[in-house]
């Protein structure tokens, strides 16, 4: 693997690009497979007669291996929030019990919840954001909360997307367990960068996309989902979550059992000459360079960017809370009109969420990025 990260994307040298946790770059073999792979759909004739199955499984594999799971215990799907409506289709939510979610936390985790409460009749309760950002605290004082309804789930994210903060989904998961409560995790903004063992933390469900962290395009996620909750139904009916349903039989409905696996969930149209294989094609460059080595390239970088404003009237999530890839400064004081625009008209390129300035390097940064970042800030802030 190359030391110079960056030549493996089409950076200019002139761009700091900051942005990961909204979009990352496709790297050049991404963008290659896309290119091959609309040449198949171009000439269908040319695939072979297992190409698709192939391709689920080259993809299945991929991401299964990014978390240490076994591919039977993941489902192709389009998006979180599919992997989340799947999930809220099949738990059982008692009236009278509670479902967890950060406050602020993303849309995927939270809102299937809320259009269920009322005529489900469960309550959500919402874990305030901690003074000192030590997520992981704050919700393992909710699963515990004296007096609180029964817990049937606590839905959250493993990386919070606004301000970077890291929960540690092991510790959170042995205080779920305890209550009989499922855990249900969106690794939107952890997975390919933060560490992630399905086999240590046990989650009922994690759910991951493709477009950020993993390199990959839209339109493609993983749903792993454990063994104990593989029984229930998906959210779409198709063939291909049936054991024997095949348009090559002679008899199509020959079996309408479900499958015995996590593919049961799959979703309709998975089998997308297109994107699948650019999904495989980012999961497997971000396995090959190792999440580990990824967090170990981009931690020194958000560290420099946190020294480099130091001073400024700024706010920062505290690093013992923080996830190495993203750092968040708030504006106690109030942010400068257009900062992102500001920003990009020299070449930097960062995301305003929920007020604070998220910045977001990956693996094709480096730390001219970095101190071009700090100079800009340091221009329009002091």
């Amino acid at each position: 693997m190359p030391a110079a990260y960056r030549d493996l994307f089409d950076m200019p040298r002139e761009v700091a690009y900051l942005n990961a946790a909204s979009y990352s770059p496709m790297p050049h073999v991404t963008a290659e497979t896309g290119r091959a792979a609309i040449a198949h759909k171009v000439r269908p004739w040319e695939l072979g007669a297992d190409f698709i199955r192939q391709q689920n499984e080259r993809a299945r594999a991929a991401a299964a291996a990014l978390i240490n799971a076994s591919p039977d215990d993941v489902a192709l799907v389009s998006s979180v929030g599919y992997g989340f409506a799947t999930v809220a289709k099949n738990l059982d939510v008692p009236c009278g019990a509670r479902v967890l979610v950060l406050a602020e936390d993303h849309a995927s985790p939270v809102l299937e919840w809320y259009v269920r409460a009322e005529t489900q009749g469960f309550a959500i309760e919402t874990v305030a954001r901690p003074v000192d950002f030590d997520w992981t605290r704050a919700v393992i004082e909710a699963v515990a909360r004296p007096g609180a309804a029964p817990l049937a789930a606590a839905s959250i994210s493993s990386v919070h997307w606004a301000d970077g903060a890291l929960l540690d989904m092991q510790t959170i998961a042995a205080a779920v367990r305890k209550t009989g409560a499922a855990l249900l995790v969106d690794a939107t903004q952890g997975a390919g960068v933060t560490p992630i063992d399905v086999a240590a933390i046990d989650p009922d469900v994690l759910v991951f996309p493709t477009y950020k962290w993993l390199l990959g395009p839209y339109g493609r996620s993983f749903l792993y989902i454990a063994k104990r909750r593989q029984s229930g139904l998906p959210l779409e009916q198709t063939q291909n979550s049936r054991r024997d349903v095949r348009a090559e039989n002679d008899v199509y409905f020959a079996d309408l059992a479900f499958a015995d696996t996590a593919r049961r969930f799959d979703m309709g149209e998975r089998d997308h000459f297109v994107s699948l294989p650019m999904a495989s094609a980012g999961i497997e460059l971000v396995n090959a360079i190792g999440p580990a080595t990824i967090a170990a390239h981009i931690r020194p970088l958000t560290e420099r960017l946190a020294d480099g404003v130091a001073g400024l009237p700024v706010s920062l999530t505290p690093m013992a809370q923080r996830t190495p890839h993203i750092l968040a400064l708030g504006f106690p004081r109030g942010r400068p009109l257009d900062l992102q625009a500001r920003l990009a008209r020299l070449n930097i390129y960062a995301a305003m969420r929920l007020g604070r300035l998220r910045l977001s390097p990956h693996i094709y940064n480096d730390a001219a990025d970095v101190d071009r970042a700090v100079a800009a800030l340091r221009q329009i802030l002091g």
